[in-house]
């Protein structure tokens, strides 16, 4: 009893150290932040929708890249300059290509990418529909 014990107290404190350690590391430097709480608000939405494209797996606002802090810098630029977020990210894709949006837009050009899930959901649906109706028969000894 004592040994699940201890294995339960090990687990938790592992737990505990791994999700205590696991905060959001962002990139961005004390001087690039806006004095408006507002448009940083919305300066952080645009760069966690943005795609590093040199880690190509972390947002602008996470990667410590020298071109994901241009492109942060490019974001809290336009904002001040008064731009919308679709016209910012209309801008930024017009520059970087959909690449750099971590959920491209659905459209003839991105179907295959938005529907291949639910292509594969339905194959195995339908897969394991034939499989259960007619079950494989047993060999007769």
């Amino acid at each position: 009893m004592i040994g699940l014990k201890r294995i339960f107290v090990t687990l938790a404190m592992a737990l505990g150290l791994t999700f205590g350690l696991t905060f959001a590391a962002h990139a961005i430097a004390p001087g690039e932040a806006l004095n408006d709480p507002q448009l940083e608000t919305r300066a952080r939405a645009l760069s966690a929708e943005l795609r590093c494209l040199v880690c190509q797996n972390q947002s602008i606002d996470d990667s410590d890249a020298d071109l994901a802090r241009d492109l942060r810098q490019l974001v809290r630029g336009r904002l001040q300059a008064g731009e919308t977020d679709d016209e910012i990210r209309t801008a930024v894709v017009a520059r970087y290509g959909e690449f750099v949006l971590f959920r491209p837009q659905f459209g003839g050009h991105t179907f295959l990418l938005w529907m291949t899930p639910l292509i594969i959901l339905l194959l195995g649906g339908f897969w394991a529909h034939r499989l259960l109706r007619n079950p494989p028969s047993k060999p007769v000894e």
